[in-house]
């Protein structure tokens, strides 16, 4: 029985609302806010029909503490549900620990004038959470989120220790649209145009990114879906996982691009659309990238017309009881069923139900230690479980296929 604030209502608020409304045995009271309010009404109007639960929306504006903690005041929630942008990570959190607010998020921090994706920002709260009685739990959606509990699972009960982790995401869906991004266009094009890195033996191992000569890519054959191109790519995770996972030697993060996409993506990059710096354009102030966010279509609207399959899993090195072996641990989602569950594509589902997961965990005292935490940190288990009975099975199966070197 608990009180749920979610801030963002793009297509994961969409998701975490809808999810937390089918729970509602364990939210018991549900507040979506967001800086647009049209957007949470019509997620709430839509929660009402089609799920029958009544929840309450609200205005705010996510980089502003005092109103964060007004509305945190006023509605005194059990936890946080951090959707919004990740330029805004530290204002909530900020918030939080004034109104005395478990926290949790799906994506981490980063400044919204560099595209440095670094944890580094959130841990620095260990202490404030600590010593407030608070928990927040960081990057809990699938990748990073559910990829971080598998390995813990693996840790757990399959091996003694994990030398390797290869972490593998295939959308191979279809929208329609000649080019489009499945979330904020500021973060997804921010996230694959930067230099590559990978976890090497103690150390960063900087390649390409991915739209340059030299990026590090290989074609892996997906379950259910069949041979797909597969980039070396950074992502978030890497960062905590090499801190947590005792005795890890390789951490590495691949994600399928089709050569459409690239193609768009070096064009918007050679006429300067990528650029995160101000220009002047006739006396005004424009960010190149925020002014294309708003011609490409919204992540959102993509739902209805989205076909196909998302496969994200984890591959696995490591020993037990003397012997080595690797196992696989994946997902893989549909589209069009997304859409006919909570009106989404599987992108912000699969973003979205860790996140009402990781919240159930901790409102229901699962996860209740006061810090500051990455979910590989924390008990699997039923986090497992739950990822079965909301919509995200999950299989486990050797591997015996062959990664690059």
């Amino acid at each position: 029985m608990a009180k749920v604030l979610i801030i963002g209502a793009g297509g994961v608020g969409n998701v975490v609302a809808k999810k937390c409304a089918m729970n509602s045995d364990v939210f018991t009271d549900i507040l979506l806010a967001s800086r647009t309010i049209e957007k949470c009404n019509k997620i709430r109007d839509e929660i009402k029909k089609y799920i029958g639960v009544d929840i309450q929306t609200a205005q705010v504006d996510a980089d502003n503490v005092s109103e964060l903690v007004s509305l945190f005041n006023k509605f005194k929630p059990d936890v946080v549900i951090n959707v919004a942008l990740p330029y805004q990570d530290l204002t909530i959190m900020d918030a939080c620990l004034e109104a005395g607010v478990n926290y949790l998020d799906t994506a981490n921090y980063e400044p919204k004038d560099t595209a440095k994706f670094e944890y580094k920002w959130q841990w620095a709260y260990q202490d404030k959470f600590k010593e407030a009685g608070l928990m927040a739990v960081l990057g809990c959606g699938f990748d990073p989120g559910v990829t971080g509990v598998f390995t813990a699972y693996a840790l757990k009960h399959i091996y003694d220790e994990i030398y390797q982790i290869d972490i593998l995401d295939c959308n191979a869906g279809n929208h329609g649209y000649p080019f489009a991004t499945n979330f904020n266009p500021e973060i997804n094009i921010r996230e694959v145009t930067q230099v590559v890195r990978h976890w090497d033996n103690g150390k960063w191992v900087e390649t390409p990114p991915i739209i340059e000569e030299g990026s590090v890519h290989f074609t892996f054959n997906y379950p259910q879906i069949g041979p797909r191109e597969s980039y070396l790519l950074y992502h978030e995770e890497l960062e905590s996982l090499a801190k947590n996972v005792k005795g890890i030697k390789k951490i590495r993060f691949w994600m399928t691009f089709s050569e459409n996409y690239l193609t768009h993506l070096k064009v918007l990059r050679n006429v300067g659309m990528t650029r995160i710096d101000e220009v002047d354009y006739k006396g005004c102030k424009v960010v190149p990238m925020e002014f294309l966010r708003y011609l490409l279509p919204d992540p959102a609207s993509l739902a209805e017309r989205y076909t196909g399959l998302t496969n994200i899993g984890n591959i696995f090195d490591g020993v037990k009881d003397g012997k080595r072996f690797k196992k696989y641990i994946y997902n893989v989602c549909d589209h069009a069923e997304c859409y006919k569950e909570v009106q989404s594509q599987a992108i912000s589902y699969t973003t979205g139900v860790p996140a009402m997961i990781g919240a159930m965990m901790m409102v229901k005292g699962i996860w209740a230690k006061p810090g500051v935490y990455n979910v590989e940190e924390l008990d699997p288990d039923e986090f497992m479980n739950q990822l079965n009975k909301q919509g995200l099975p999950w299989v486990v199966e050797d591997f015996n296929g062959e990664l690059p070197e």
